[in-house]
């Protein structure tokens, strides 16, 4: 009798986290990338192909993960949408600064990264139907750059 109380004090608890967003957001990556030695090449476009079936509207963000190895300041990227002919369909040129004046990171260290949670497009409504493609790439002034360690792009609705 002892088991079957814990068993359903355990299986509460974990459906009381779930429902209550304590599960990760990492479940709801819908791009995501690891750089290989830390390193973005600078024609390595993150990509990911979106259907879309009906009206969707997207409220998207990017985690990235920098290193020490970062040198820079701020971070530059373009997010691109492209529809099912390949044509442009928007894109948007962002810059995001990461350390303050004095070269500090403005994110706290945690195994080893500096992890930022950027917004990207707020309230992205797609009507037409069919594929689109979500690009990311960077638009610094050096290649490739190093201590770029991971990104998920988020969709938050």
């Amino acid at each position: 009798m002892k088991r079957i109380h814990i068993f359903i004090l355990v299986i509460s608890t974990l459906l009381f986290c779930n429902c209550n967003g304590i599960s990760s957001k990492k479940d709801s990556a819908i791009l995501s990338r690891t750089f290989l030695n830390d390193s973005w090449e600078r024609f390595d476009y993150i990509t990911t192909d979106i259907e879309i079936d009906a009206e969707t509207t997207y409220d998207l963000s990017l985690d990235i993960s920098f290193t020490d190895t970062y040198r820079y300041k701020d971070f530059s990227m373009v997010f691109s949408i492209f529809d099912a002919n390949g044509n442009p369909y928007r894109s948007k040129a962002y810059t995001f600064n990461l350390k303050d004046d004095e070269d500090i990171w403005k994110s706290e260290l945690i195994d080893g990264c500096y992890t930022f949670n950027l917004p990207v497009n707020k309230a992205l409504t797609l009507t037409d139907l069919g594929k689109y493609t979500f690009q990311i790439e960077y638009r610094m002034p050096i290649t490739p750059i190093e201590g770029v360690r991971n990104l998920k792009l988020y969709n938050n609705n």
